[in-house]
């Protein structure tokens, strides 16, 4: 990045410098060239005076002086009657010359072009005399290129002089520059005093360390829930197995205590299964294979699955409202349903029903899960789909369940652009809804 800049900065001055020669070249060529006609003219006219003062003659002592400028006689048809260059040389007619013509027309006439006699680019001046002759006065100007191209090396000179200097400048400047850059807290981004034009990025980059650092507390908080859970089947399966290992139980009391290790065995791998899903939700890694299903129908079967256990709790299930095709992965959109209805089942009170509709709505296809369970308090409402959080947790051990089951339909919600509502009133009963995305809009995720 030094170099860059470094390297623009240069880049930059080297290139200010020609164009101010460029331009200081064009200002000098074009300030000379008025001067050059400003003295050619004056010249003219004072050439003029005398020759209307003492005649021809006056013509004829010039060739004794040498000049820089060329002085020609014109008659009327445009016949050279005297020139101070032509070296005795015959003139070729002149009338169509512009500057003549010019002067044959209004008094005075010029012109700039280059002269076949003297091979130079000349300004050429005439004006009309008394005797109806035309006088002219030349002047090269060839000078006026040598001023610009004599500035040349002195500009060249003055310009290595500045990029050097400015090479000195642009690393310093840079180095002060960088330096802020340099000593950026990156753990505390907008503490640091640095400039207005990157206030942007530190904000990015505080946001970001603050996601990074809200996920990091969610894997420590993970993994201690993850230790806890794993703990309490283990410690169990391992004590009941230690007590039948020693003989301390009666024979008639081993089916229990099978039963007891089978159970938190079984509670130890849904855990496990669990925390897997999760997971591949988490990393997208599960299988793409979208297929077309239909909500009412799945719906069915999951309630029809559940009837065992709902019966168990003595809660009444129903399934009411219309089929309704999504295209979706059946088995992630089995598993959100499947773990709402348990939740509705599980928390339920004796004797309340479950109530779960399927069906198209103007947003889109919509499942939605109704209980008379214990419900669940406001303050709580936002939380319930973190994992392993748990409303009443010496209730959720009595019911089983792993903490996770809700966790997974916000992940599955997610994957197939779906959004989970909860409405509910402690004592009185929860609500849930999963609502899916129009067709148009599921075709773009």
């Amino acid at each position: 990045m030094k170099r860059k800049i470094q390297r623009s900065m240069v880049f930059v001055l080297t290139g200010t410098l020609i164009l101010f020669y460029i331009l200081l070249a064009v200002l000098l060529y074009n300030r000379n060239l008025q001067l050059l006609q400003s003295e050619v003219q004056q010249e003219a006219q004072y050439i003029r005076t005398a020759i209307n003062i003492s005649g021809t003659q006056y013509l004829e002592k010039m060739d004794e002086v040498d000049l820089n400028t060329r002085v020609t006689q014109i008659d009327k048809n445009g016949a050279v009657l005297y020139d101070s260059k032509s070296a005795g040389k015959t003139e070729e007619n002149h009338k169509e010359r512009a500057e003549v013509k010019e002067a044959l027309e209004k008094g005075y006439g010029e012109d700039i072009r280059m002269s076949s006699t003297v091979k130079q680019e000349l300004y050429y001046y005439a004006l009309l005399l008394d005797d109806g002759t035309v006088l002219r006065v030349a002047k090269t100007m060839d000078s006026l290129v040598y001023t610009a191209l004599n500035v040349l090396p002195f500009m060249g000179v003055l310009m290595v002089v500045m990029i050097l200097v400015a090479l000195v400048l642009a690393k310093w400047q840079t180095a002060r520059l960088i330096k802020p850059i340099n000593e950026l807290n990156l753990e505390k981004p907008l503490e640091n005093p640095i400039y207005e034009e990157l206030t942007p990025f530190l904000e990015a980059m505080d946001r970001q360390n603050k996601e990074k650092e809200a996920v990091a507390n969610m894997r420590k908080e993970f993994s201690a829930n993850v230790s806890h859970e794993l703990k309490t089947p283990l410690t169990s399966i391992s004590g009941y197995a230690e007590i039948m290992k020693n003989g301390m139980v009666r024979p008639q009391d081993m089916p229990a205590f099978s039963e007891r290790i089978y159970k938190e065995a079984r509670r130890l791998i849904t855990l496990v299964e669990d925390i897997i899903k999760l997971s591949k939700l988490d990393e997208e890694s599960v299988e793409i294979e979208k297929t077309e299903v239909d909500l009412f129908e799945l719906c069915r079967e999951i309630v029809s699955r559940l009837a065992p256990q709902a019966a168990g709790k003595k809660v009444r299930l129903a399934v009411t409202g219309e089929p309704v095709k999504y295209f979706g992965i059946r088995q992630i959109l089995d598993e959100m349903i499947y773990n709402i209805c348990e939740n509705a089942i599980k928390y339920n009170v004796e004797g309340g029903y479950v109530d779960v509709w399927a069906g198209n709505t103007l947003e889109g296809p919509k499942v939605a899960v109704t209980d008379t369970g214990i419900g669940i308090p406001k303050e709580h409402q936002e939380r319930i789909f973190e994992r392993f959080y748990r409303v009443d947790k010496s209730h959720s051990k009595e019911t089983g369940g792993t903490g996770l089951g809700l966790s997974i339909v916000k992940h599955g919600a997610l994957l197939h652009g779906a959004h989970v509502t909860v409405s509910s009133t402690e004592g009185k009963g929860t609500r849930m809804e999963i609502k899916f995305p129009r067709e148009k809009e599921a075709a773009l995720l």
